[in-house]
């Protein structure tokens, strides 16, 4: 395996709370992201924080819960430059200004990186705890295995063009 360490301006954060079951999947992934090599940031998911977060970043991958009311376990991935976040999708954040609205604000401002893509996973279960549900954990596990094949390309798309 190559070294991810090496792609310039990378950044993947993990959203979520990790004693809150299935809140906690952005951490859980960052983790497991983190032992690849990659740079990874766990953030609470506050919005004001998560624009300070990437302003030097390129590339960014966000990973969080989401609440969609689609089946447990359903993986979502969307590309936040190309398009607005569906609001509805982050409805259990605490915060009155999380991860839509960063993104609906630094667009506003000028300030979302080159490359922001958003895995959402849709949960189930927010109580305290801090394992993941079932369904979770295994999409959880595929979506670490789709983020390292999309940097994967990010870094042969930067080494073609060097």
């Amino acid at each position: 395996m190559s070294d991810l360490r090496g792609i310039e301006g990378l950044l993947v954060i993990g959203v979520g709370n990790r004693w809150r079951r299935d809140d906690g999947v952005g951490p859980w992934v960052a983790d497991r992201l983190r032992e690849q090599g990659l740079p990874v940031l766990e953030h609470s998911g506050e919005g004001a924080g998560l624009i300070a977060a990437w302003s030097e970043a390129r590339s960014v991958i966000v990973v969080d819960a989401t609440t969609s009311g689609s089946p447990i376990g359903t993986l979502h991935r969307l590309d936040a430059v190309a398009a607005e976040l569906p609001r509805n999708f982050f409805r259990y954040s605490s915060h009155l200004f999380g991860l839509a609205e960063a993104i609906s604000t630094a667009r506003t401002l000028g300030r979302l990186p080159l490359h922001l893509i958003v895995h959402g996973i849709e949960g189930g279960d927010f109580g305290f705890g801090e394992t993941l549900s079932p369904e979770v954990a295994a999409a959880a596990a595929t979506t670490v295995q789709r983020i390292l094949e999309e940097v994967r390309s990010l870094e042969t798309k930067a080494s073609d063009n060097a």
